[in-house]
């Protein structure tokens, strides 16, 4: 028996994640909202909410299903001196993806910039 998902079950996914409104470099895994922006965050990014407003694109997956790219930030103020190792996207009150990334030593008052980043949800199999 094959499994499918409708596009609009996967862009309901990614339309949640694009709620975020502040992307964080965290030095580990945050659990909850508030290590994301407080315990664990090393550089904190005001981002622009919603799929196609700026910051957030949902479009066809690269291998399948449905993908957001998120865009580049640059020259970002690091507000913390740490090793960061985690991106993680809160909005207002939860925190909403958590996802790993290359180990990046920051320095308070320095500034980092952040590449693209994709989240893809493929299509079931």
């Amino acid at each position: 028996m094959s499994k499918a998902v409708h596009n609009d079950v996967l862009d309901a996914a990614l339309d949640l994640i694009a709620t975020a409104n502040i992307m964080t470099l965290c030095s580990q895994e945050p659990t909850t909202r508030t290590e994301a922006i407080t315990t664990y965050m090393l550089i904190d990014v005001t981002m622009t909410a919603g799929d196609g407003n700026g910051d957030y694109t949902i479009a066809d997956g690269t291998v399948s299903g449905r993908k957001l790219t998120v865009t580049a930030q640059a020259s970002e103020t690091v507000t913390n001196t740490g090793t960061g190792n985690h991106i993680a996207f809160c909005d207002g009150t939860t925190l909403l993806y958590v996802t790993t990334c290359t180990a990046v030593g920051v320095t308070a008052a320095g500034t980092e910039s952040f590449a693209a980043l994709v989240i893809e949800l493929r299509d079931p199999s």
